[in-house]
């Protein structure tokens, strides 16, 4: 490694140290942070790679990024791996993500990390739609985390907003139409108890990346005052700094919760 290398490396640590710290005493904290996974595919593409391998390093580095959001206290972490659209896809790239979900949420729950902050894990979506073998990994994920409370971290799979906000709406025409919901009843408050995330403030804030400017049904309901933040890295490459910078932008902005 050259001068001019090692001194770039040395400046990148000093900026990233002056961000964190800057982040950590700024009186506007992060509490709930989503982050909307995309760009594996093109990554694997850009550096002329197996599809898999961009999957295979976006699990690396969704990893990684918990690590970061356990540093910074973040108590509510929400990830979007797979919509109920990407199941359109080709059955080997399926078979392939399937496997790193199994893999991924069998290493999650084993993980000190996970038992040392008591990080409960969940997973949303209709998992009628995904195999017996990535329920079975769900439940053992869920079952080895559901005593804890102090940090949680939703993984979204076979997941789309819509149908989410269908369910709801189903759930209380039927309670509405049995009597036991009246009509003066129904509003923000029992909706949102009805989705999957009842137990969950919505997001502060919402991460996309890979240069893509839409939220492509995630969170439609609960995004109502949300934060977004866009940036043009792929998943795999998303960097700590990266992170940080997405936070800072959040805290620079007043939010006015429609006022």
């Amino acid at each position: 490694m050259g001068i001019s290398n090692r001194l770039g490396d040395v400046l990148g640590s000093a900026v990233e140290a002056k961000l964190l710290r800057e982040v950590k005493e700024h009186e506007e904290k992060v509490n709930h942070l989503a982050i909307i996974m995309d760009g594996n595919r093109r990554f694997a593409w850009s550096k002329a790679l197996q599809t898999g391998i961009g999957h295979k390093m976006g699990k690396m580095k969704l990893e990684q990024v918990l690590d970061w959001v356990l540093e910074l206290n973040i108590h509510y972490f929400t990830v979007y791996a797979l919509s109920t659209e990407n199941l359109n896809r080709p059955e080997k790239e399926l078979k392939g993500l399937f496997d790193l979900y199994i893999e991924g949420l069998k290493d999650i729950a084993d993980d000190e990390r996970i038992h040392e902050n008591k990080v409960k894990v969940q997973i949303i979506g209709r998992r009628e739609l995904l195999p017996e073998s990535v329920n079975a990994a769900i439940k053992y994920a869920e079952d080895k985390t559901a005593d804890y409370d102090d940090f949680t971290f939703t993984v979204c799979l076979a997941y789309g907003s819509r149908e989410e906000m269908i369910g709801a709406i189903k759930s209380i025409a039927e309670d509405h139409a049995t009597g036991d919901l009246s009509l003066e009843s129904i509003d923000e408050e029992e909706v949102s108890r009805r989705l999957y995330t009842a137990d969950m403030p919505d997001p502060d804030l919402v991460i996309r990346t890979s240069g893509e400017e839409r939220i492509s049904n995630f969170l439609l309901w609960q995004m109502a005052y949300t934060e977004l933040y866009f940036t043009d890295v792929y998943w795999p490459s998303f960097s700590k700094k990266e992170l940080l910078k997405a936070i800072q932008t959040y805290q620079a902005r007043k939010r006015r919760f429609g006022e």
